[in-house]
């Protein structure tokens, strides 16, 4: 993070890793300021001043940990970048939403509970859904590409990532999502429902 002094950034990476530790051992409900700050070593203030609540630390953990997907969506190569067609895009940006999910469920659990209020307004989720929306429109104008979008999106609902990975793991998440990614937007020369 260029122009971050260094004791900021490093706080600002314990902050996150202590957060992340404690979603994997409580579970989001359990997760407060005060138990992110001792398990940090820093003072309350100073998450409050970066974070600004535990609604903004939840956001900044997911849209670092998305930040991969973020920078291969933006930038050329395949499968993920500019490089590739549309329906190759959605596909593997889908795949890498699943693994993200299932790799971090109590963080996208803790995320939708911070957020339930304004989740369509989320900064990560929005730049999720217009890219799908993106995609989607080059895909299958002639539907509600918005909507399409959501319903996708809401494949990665924490509650539902959790159920289906203990019965099937990361393999099944991905192989379902994909399913209704295919069912959405078939192979070109296949009728679409």
């Amino acid at each position: 993070m260029p122009g971050v002094r260094a004791d900021a950034a490093r706080n600002r990476q314990a902050i996150l890793r202590a957060t992340e530790e404690l979603l994997a051992v409580h579970g989001p409900e359990h997760v407060s300021l005060d138990a992110v700050a001792a398990a940090a070593g820093v003072g309350k203030g100073t998450i409050f001043r970066r974070f600004g609540s535990r609604t903004g630390l939840f956001q900044e953990l997911l849209a670092e940990r998305a930040a991969r997907i973020r920078e291969a969506v933006d930038g050329v190569p395949a499968p993920l970048g500019r490089g590739a067609p549309p329906r190759t895009r959605l596909l593997a940006f889908l795949d890498e939403l699943a693994a993200l999910a299932a790799r971090n469920i109590a963080l996208i659990a803790a995320h939708e509970q911070a957020c339930a209020s304004d989740k369509y307004d989320d900064p990560t989720y929005r730049r999720w859904h217009d890219h799908l929306t993106g995609l989607l429109g080059q895909l299958r104008p002639d539907t509600d590409t918005e909507y399409l979008a959501h319903v996708l999106l809401g494949s990665f609902d924490g509650d539902l990532v959790r159920q289906i990975t203990a019965h099937g793991g990361s393999t099944r998440l991905r192989a379902v999502v994909h399913d209704l990614a295919t069912t959405l937007v078939p192979e070109p020369g296949h009728a679409t429902t």
